[in-house]
């Protein structure tokens, strides 16, 4: 019975770890890669859509971003979000393109994105133990409810524990990563 809850437990935290990997494949290294831009989220006519939904993202050298959306009156609210996301960059609007030009990683630019990593690895602990709260509750629920035994209780909290540590292994593996990846030069 309460292996479907565990079940569901491993598919969302598998989300999270998705979720994570995608936003530290954003936190660049010093070379431009569209992976940086695409899935940020720009208010377009009322309606939040991607980036790589309303435009092209080319590579034309490799500290250099161009953005060219179908919509030039998209310019705006592109350079708007650009500028206001989490990755300090300064994109430059020039009536058709959006070019951002990426700095080379100084020390201190380099500590504030692991710093970065920690708080992103730190914030899908907490959706892990937040998750395997919820799971718990239901399997105390359901043992009071007489759906469950003590030592289905017992099996269900030794797994839920089991689950929660590997995936807070593979998300302290994962900030380690890439926190060695923006240490390299």
């Amino acid at each position: 019975m309460y292996q479907e809850l565990i079940k569901d437990l491993k598919t969302k935290a598998d989300e999270v770890m998705g979720k994570l990997n995608d936003e530290f494949r954003n936190i660049h290294t010093g070379r431009a890669n569209a992976s940086l831009v695409e899935n940020i989220i720009i208010s377009y006519y009322g309606q939040n859509t991607p980036l790589k939904q309303m435009a092209n993202i080319n590579i034309p050298e490799s500290n250099m971003i161009v953005i060219s959306p179908w919509d030039v009156g998209s310019l705006g609210d592109i350079e708007n979000s650009i500028r206001n996301s989490d990755l300090k960059l300064n994109p430059v609007n020039d009536g058709k393109n959006i070019r951002i030009v990426l700095p080379p990683l100084t020390e201190e630019r380099r500590n504030e994105l692991i710093k970065l990593v920690g708080k992103l690895g730190e914030e899908a602990r907490v959706v892990i133990r937040t998750l395997r709260q919820e799971i718990w509750n239901e399997v105390k629920k359901m043992e009071s409810g007489g759906d469950l035994t003590e030592d289905d209780r017992y099996s269900a909290e030794e797994e839920l524990n089991k689950i929660v540590k590997e995936y807070n292994d593979k998300i302290e593996k994962s900030s380690y990563l890439k926190g060695e990846e923006l240490k390299k030069i």
